[in-house]
């Protein structure tokens, strides 16, 4: 099974080039001018046994952020395809004063209800989650250090992630599953 995505997004505020093997080991391979990115990026790949090569520049740190979630959710859904996964998986982190807890469904009926300290990792949170169709609860259930509390939500998202891509044999759904019609 080869669940490999290569996606590129290009605007006027940033240039993103990645490649997400969701069936790798857990190697990034990061080019950023955003060091707490690039060290958060290692971490969710590293739990969630994705190999993730990705570059990129943007004009501000906030377009920066936001592009790169939104390339990695839609490399994410890419990679999945249309094979059978687990969808649903949950976990918690400690992180020194940090505790956080991750639920999500990879249902393609995005939602998402976070409680992050951080303004630009609650979007990056959200972004990844819209763009690649998933259902996504961080609840933070202690912590007071900020680096933290996102580093927990990262740690537990990864983990969350690397049991939720595991290949099934059937659909996990009480509904039949729905048919889209390409207009």
């Amino acid at each position: 099974m080869n669940r490999v995505a290569t996606i590129e997004r290009r605007t006027r505020e940033t240039e993103i080039e990645a490649r997400l093997d969701i069936d790798g080991q857990g190697k990034a391979a990061v080019q950023l001018d955003d060091p707490f990115l690039v060290h958060m990026l290692h971490s969710l790949v590293k739990y969630a046994s994705f190999d993730l090569e990705l570059k990129g520049k943007g004009d501000n740190e906030h377009h920066l952020i936001e592009d790169v979630a939104i390339v990695l959710g839609t490399a994410l859904r890419e990679a999945i395809g249309e094979g059978a996964i687990e969808r649903i998986s949950s976990s918690t982190v400690p992180m020194d004063d940090a505790l956080v807890t991750v639920a999500l469904d990879i249902i393609d009926r995005p939602y998402v209800d976070i409680d992050c300290p951080d303004a630009l990792y609650h979007h990056f949170l959200r972004s990844f989650a819209m763009s690649s169709g998933m259902t996504l609860h961080v609840v933070k259930v202690r912590g007071f250090d900020e680096h933290h509390v996102v580093e927990a939500s990262v740690k537990a998202l990864g983990l969350s992630l690397k049991k939720a891509v595991a290949p099934r044999t059937s659909v996990l759904s009480t509904k039949s599953q729905a048919k889209v019609r390409k207009r």
